[in-house]
């Protein structure tokens, strides 16, 4: 059975998840250092982890398997994650795949490249409405090819 964990800390599209995930009936993994509520719905589960700066990420590349969905806007993360086989979807609701990949981890090293550098400064776009429309969309899309594909 397909599994939904979502790097949690900063993820912008929890209540969406948990709809999709009713809608499917699909169990989702909450997945961070902390600041989480518990939930009373059978279908989530929170998991707390210690702090660190990759605690969360590394608590889901260790449990996360090729039948299951992660929801992350981290490309280490998402890295990891394909390479177990599992399907990786931004909170924007663009997929990271094996095309993708490698392209958003060579551009977020020189990013990150050129920060240290103190030679650029990058900032996050404001998250949208269209965003979480497109992800409601793009998970939803993702789980129906899931599902297909185990028929």
């Amino acid at each position: 059975m397909t599994i939904i964990y979502v790097d949690a800390d900063a993820c912008p599209v929890k209540e969406e998840t948990i709809r999709v995930s009713e809608r499917h009936g699909l169990k989702v993994v909450f997945v961070a250092n902390g600041g989480l509520r518990p939930s009373r719905n059978p279908l989530v589960e929170i998991r707390i982890v210690s702090q660190g700066a990759d605690a969360a990420d590394d608590w889901i590349a260790d449990n996360i398997s090729d039948k299951d969905i992660c929801i992350t806007a981290d490309i280490p993360l998402a890295s990891r994650s394909l390479a177990k086989g599992a399907r990786v979807i931004r909170p924007d609701g663009r997929l990271f795949d094996d095309a993708n990949i490698g392209v958003a981890l060579a551009v977020r090293g020189l990013n990150q490249h050129l920060r240290e550098a103190n030679q650029v400064q990058t900032y996050n776009a404001a998250f949208s409405k269209a965003d979480r429309s497109a992800f409601l969309d793009g998970l939803h899309r993702l789980v129906l090819s899931i599902r297909n594909s185990e028929r």
